[in-house]
């Protein structure tokens, strides 16, 4: 039996002056309080179907944790979709949230908490209670909370589109995806929580840690992918590697930073975790990857964009001097690093080609923000020596 409690909404604009909309809600599931924080856009309306990321704190973490540490509200402001952070059962000698992803963590695990079945029903709780468009549900998390994500991608890949699992591992075991799955995973060479090269981590969890290629090499499989990754970016600051050509066109990214540590690529310091990489944003990278997948088998969408945005087309890519972006109605085009600074910006009236002169920027992925009159798309650019 499931059972609904709401004991607390926060509207931030009685506070701080501003209509974004927050409300902590409990969820009864398997005999359990579960509690989650729902986070809407300022513009949000019921009439449209909105996209949703589902995303989990790491071991020891909040809803609210995640939401300052990764950005993803703000994003959710700036981009328009809407965020839920579920919270994992406490327990153990140090009563934390802990989340089971099938082979750890913590008291989640070892008391088989049916977590799944928690984020199923919570998925359905939403799905009714606000306009979202089911066929664009996503899941990300940090550490525990990036091992349930791949945990939902194995099991639950009729509701979840795709997943960007941060600063964690999964079981190679047991893994039966109904479809094949887009994922953006993000690491750091310097992660001694979970080992990039697996193992069992530094922390307090004693488990072992899958090496992140063999975890990837196994995506691949089961998406039908092409074997052999290739490597877009190999630089002293991070490592780009994609897996490509799988079935319903979906793709496997993988960013290996050389900075920060068990941490959230471009997100906040947290009091007692290890710094950020600051040469990427893993935020804004994610959902640039989320727009271009649903649920449907076909190639990369656009879904939810404008008809002026999802005819834009940009190449060469990769390019070494200049590249052209065409499409219709575009305003204004601007230029990103991955950590988000703006390196530069041009607006059009309406036109339908630019040309970007790349011929001054050292090799790397960068984002091209392409806008028309009422939507915006971020699309990577990948520039080589």
């Amino acid at each position: 039996m499931i059972r609904y409690t709401s004991f607390l909404t926060l509207c931030c604009c009685f506070f701080f002056n501003c209509p974004t909309f927050a409300q902590y809600d409990t969820l009864v599931h398997d005999g359990l309080e579960r509690t989650y924080l729902v986070h809407l856009p300022p513009n949000y309306t019921e009439t449209e179907a909105w996209p949703l990321v589902v995303a989990m704190h790491g071991g020891g973490g909040s809803a609210f944790n995640l939401q300052d540490q990764s950005g993803l509200s703000a994003k959710a402001d700036a981009a328009g979709f809407v965020v839920v952070y579920p919270e994992g059962i406490r327990g153990g000698a140090l009563n934390i949230r802990t989340w089971n992803a099938g082979w750890c963590c913590g008291p989640a695990s070892s008391g088989n908490v049916d977590d799944v079945g928690f984020l199923t029903a919570l998925l359905d709780t939403l799905t009714a209670r606000y306009a979202l468009d089911t066929t664009r549900i996503y899941a990300t998390g940090m550490s525990n909370g990036g091992f349930i994500s791949y945990r939902l991608a194995c099991e639950r890949s009729d509701r979840i589109a795709a997943i960007a699992p941060v600063a964690c591992s999964m079981s190679l075991e047991a893994c039966t995806p109904g479809r094949p799955v887009p994922i953006i995973h993000f690491h750091s060479s310097q992660d001694g929580s979970v080992p990039y090269r697996g193992g069992v981590g530094d922390g307090l969890s004693n488990h072992y840690n899958a090496p992140q290629d063999s975890v990837l090499d196994a995506w691949a499989a089961a998406n039908g992918c092409r074997p052999v990754a290739d490597t877009l970016v190999d630089t002293d600051e991070y490592l780009l590697t994609q897996w490509t050509d799988c079935d319903c066109g979906v793709e496997i990214h993988r960013y290996l930073t050389h900075d920060g540590g068990h941490s959230w690529p471009g997100g906040n310091q947290t009091p007692i975790g290890d710094p950020p990489s600051h040469y990427l944003n893993a935020t804004d990278l994610m959902w640039d990857f989320f727009q271009q997948y649903t649920l449907a088998c076909a190639e990369p969408s656009g879904a939810g964009l404008s008809s002026e945005i999802r005819a834009v087309h940009l190449f060469p890519n990769p390019s070494a001097d200049i590249v052209t972006v065409q499409g219709r109605q575009i305003v204004r085009v601007r230029l990103r690093d991955l950590a988000g600074q703006v390196l530069s910006s041009r607006f059009y009236r309406r036109v339908d080609r630019v040309e970007v002169d790349l011929r001054n920027r050292p090799a790397g992925v960068y984002v091209v923000e392409i806008t028309s009159s009422d939507r915006s798309r971020d699309t990577r650019l990948v520039v080589k020596q």
